[in-house]
């Protein structure tokens, strides 16, 4: 065990906030969801010979029961998102195997780059910022499309207040699942001289939960497992979040007492059991209310309503939520330093 690891993270994390992840660089995330597509094609081609071969074995009548072809392709999803997950860990591990026999200078290096490449606070930024300067320049069109564009989903008919609300919730929502875990997953792997490999085991299991786990806003059941998975992921990281957002919101001044007391009220509103955390501390920083019906593929969607109605959303709120996001990840940045140093020092004095 040493400290060098948290150094990597701290190393990554700072180069992260200040210069973000350059666009003309290929990230790992891309090959993780080109590698998804490739294995995915010769997977299925294996699991439906299996299930022809079932099919067969119990009679055509299996067929027309949707429920064991429901059960099937969620047991089907499970296996090959823990496939990509092991799969992805390992060639991390042989990566940061083979640059540590090189030079254990080669080591850090690679640690820190995969690291740093794994953070996203810059990216989660900029994607608030777009729709920001649009809603600026009186552009509510431009701005639901960013939007629309930045959560995977269409959507029409939002007006500029719609837009905010919408802006704030998946910058929170973003806060926890892409800032906030990376850096917790990176720091416990830190202590195991196993950052990068860890930090992009949840990574991958982000991103077929995206991929995958999600068509038409409703859950596949291919995407079942890695929805659920992502969720235990998420599962601290996300509650430590909504904290972060409370001690963030008083170096912002704003109403921390708030943040904490609709947190603790409207945590479990959000259809997902974690991400109503981060939404409730933030909408009662800001005395907005978040949620509410929307329509979503030419369909209304009621989402829960979080927060109190204090005031009418307004642009520098979504500038709010940003600046209260890079002081939670800062803030949550050091404390988990604080943490692993604690560690460090009780099994050094040992």
């Amino acid at each position: 065990m040493s400290l060098y690891p948290l150094m990597d993270v701290f190393i990554a994390f700072v180069l992260e906030v200040i210069i973000g992840y350059p666009k003309w660089i290929p990230h790992p995330v891309k090959f993780i969801n080109w590698l998804t597509k490739v294995v995915e094609v010769g997977y299925r081609k294996i699991t439906d010979l299996l299930y022809s071969k079932k099919v067969k074995a119990l009679g055509d009548d299996y067929v027309h029961r949707g429920v064991h072809r429901n059960r099937t392709e969620k047991y089907s999803g499970m296996c090959f998102t823990i496939i990509m997950a092991l799969l992805i860990t390992i060639i991390m591990l042989l990566l940061i195997g083979v640059a540590y026999l090189i030079n254990p200078v080669v080591y850090h290096v690679v640690n820190v780059y995969f690291i740093y490449s794994a953070f996203a606070i810059k990216s989660v930024a900029f994607e608030s910022v777009e729709v920001c300067d649009a809603l600026k320049d009186r552009d509510i069109f431009k701005a639901g499309n960013i939007l629309s564009k930045n959560i995977g989903r269409e959507i029409e008919r939002f007006d500029e207040q719609d837009i905010i609300r919408g802006t704030v919730e998946h910058a929170a929502d973003r806060t926890a699942e892409s800032v906030i875990s990376p850096v917790f997953y990176a720091v416990i792997g830190s202590l195991f001289g196993l950052g990068a490999p860890m930090v992009y085991l949840y990574k991958t299991i982000n991103a077929i939960k995206l991929a995958k786990g999600y068509k038409n806003g409703k859950c596949e059941s291919f995407g079942y497992a890695a929805v659920k998975i992502n969720e235990l992921a998420n599962f601290l990281p996300a509650r430590i979040t909504g904290l972060l957002f409370v001690i963030a919101s008083i170096f912002l001044k704003k109403d921390f007492k708030s943040s904490f007391a609709i947190m603790r009220r409207d945590k479990r509103k959000h259809h997902s059991p974690n991400l109503g955390y981060p939404e409730a501390a933030i909408a009662g920083a800001l005395g907005i209310r978040l949620g509410g019906s929307g329509l979503y593929f030419g369909d209304i969607v009621d989402k829960p309503i979080i927060g109190d109605n204090k005031r009418s959303a307004e642009i520098r709120d979504i500038s709010d939520t940003i600046t209260l996001m890079y002081i939670a990840a800062i803030i949550g940045m050091i404390l988990f330093g604080i943490v692993y140093s604690l560690i460090f020092a009780a099994w050094y004095f040992s």
